[in-house]
């Protein structure tokens, strides 16, 4: 049975689902915010910041695994990782789960390169961990789309597939690593469809009820030639199972 689970980034998309999840279990939680959370929820919150330090030490106290959502997006991620490690290292911390994404080592994208530098200070660690990697949420495409349709035409990525995944599955993967002894790298993580961009832009204005020029956007560089030969996809690993239309069905209902 596993002990106290921490997890960082426990209010994001990620990190508030696998909070669920292992609740559920009747796993004892700790999550890790930013700001003072109210209780009555199974989980014991408790204020800390990765990139400053503060409160980390106290939040590790008696803690068994680690699982890691937490993401600022920027290179202040890396510090935020050696942070965790040093004191999950000193509190005797058994399991460090971190959650990752498909192609970060394919694609020369600046924040993939974050993300692949902090798996190295987690695979040098000297702790137990598993690396789990996974595609783009439904949520992140949403989120882009969102933006994107407030323009007068609706710029596409020319030749650039995405292999959207719901984030519970992600979450529940998580959740199963984390009762898991230490595996490395995981298998990854894919949705169940490898879509062009051009097609899931299409899908979002008919359950959206709007109407946009597609714009095909060429993207260029070392980036742009990562994601036109797929770097950022993972179709031998296409285990979920919601669809991105299942997504829009709940986002915007039977428009």
């Amino acid at each position: 049975m596993v002990g106290t689970v921490l997890v960082t980034g426990a209010t994001g998309t990620l990190g508030r689902e696998v909070v669920r999840l292992l609740v559920a279990r009747g796993v004892a939680v700790r999550g890790l915010s930013r700001r003072v959370r109210d209780g009555g929820d199974g989980v014991e919150w408790v204020v800390g910041d990765l990139v400053g330090g503060a409160g980390v030490a106290e939040a590790m106290a008696g803690v068994d695994v680690v699982v890691d959502c937490a993401t600022t997006q920027k290179k202040a991620d890396v510090a935020g990782v050696r942070t965790l490690v040093a004191r999950a290292r000193e509190a005797g911390v058994r399991h460090l789960v971190y959650v990752s994404i498909v192609g970060i080592d394919r694609v020369p994208f600046a924040y993939y390169a974050t993300k692949l530098a902090c798996e190295r200070v987690v695979r040098e660690s000297g702790l137990g961990w598993t690396v789990l990697r996974a595609t783009q949420f439904h949520d992140l495409v949403l989120k882009v789309f969102d933006a994107s349709v407030k323009l007068p035409v609706l710029p596409v990525l020319s030749g650039v597939a995405c292999q959207p995944v719901d984030v519970r599955e992600v979450a529940a993967a998580v959740a199963d690593l984390a009762g898991e002894e230490p595996a490395g790298f995981a298998p990854e993580v894919g949705g169940p469809q490898v879509r062009s961009y051009r097609e899931l832009a299409e899908a979002y204005l008919r359950a959206a009820g709007r109407r946009r020029l597609l714009l095909p956007l060429p993207l260029p560089g070392a980036t742009g030639r990562g994601l036109r030969a797929g770097g950022n996809l993972t179709p031998d690993r296409a285990v979920g199972r919601g669809t991105f239309e299942e997504a829009l069905e709940r986002r915007f209902g039977g428009r």
